[in-house]
């Protein structure tokens, strides 16, 4: 396994958790916090979609998004986090698929560079001194969904869902 296909398997994994904790979640359920200063897993799920094409697009400014719904963005920014107004989130089957043309784009743009590209400086300044070349910054995209799936956790525990992993 060279370093190409480790980051790949990396995000395959962080996808399996993030999908298997969502999986039997209701819409509704999506709205859940695991705790009243954290932001509800659809708001978690949109920001994934967000900087997924936000780090991608740092990494090869010419890859074209698909364009996200109205408000998307908006709704799911950093700074738009109220977390006592549930109005407005999409359906997870939206977030889902939203999700996967983002990680499949970021996947397909990842296997089609060298390992040498791997050790170039991040191109993204603001990032730098945390993951300083290419290959962190994919790495960064690849296990950004395990940071949020574990705030998950809390969230099927109080609705009594299984044990999924």
């Amino acid at each position: 396994m060279n370093a190409i296909q480790a980051i790949q398997a990396a995000a395959a994994s962080s996808d399996r958790v993030l999908k298997s904790y969502v999986g039997d979640l209701t819409d509704a359920e999506l709205l859940e916090r695991p705790h009243a200063e954290c932001n509800c897993i659809a708001w978690q799920l949109g920001h994934l979609v967000v900087s997924q094409w936000g780090l991608l697009k740092m990494l090869k400014p010419d890859v074209v998004p698909p364009e996200l719904p109205a408000g998307f963005a908006e709704k799911h920014a950093r700074d738009n986090t109220d977390r006592n107004n549930p109005e407005g989130f999409w359906t997870k089957d939206e977030y889902l698929a939203l999700y996967d043309a983002a990680r499949t784009a970021t996947i397909e743009v990842l296997g089609g560079i060298s390992e040498a590209d791997l050790d170039a400086p991040n191109p993204f300044e603001r990032f730098r001194e945390v993951f300083p070349t290419v290959g962190s910054m994919y790495l960064l995209a690849a296990t950004h969904p395990m940071m949020h799936a574990g705030q998950f956790v809390p969230v099927r525990r109080e609705l009594g869902k299984p044990v999924v992993i």
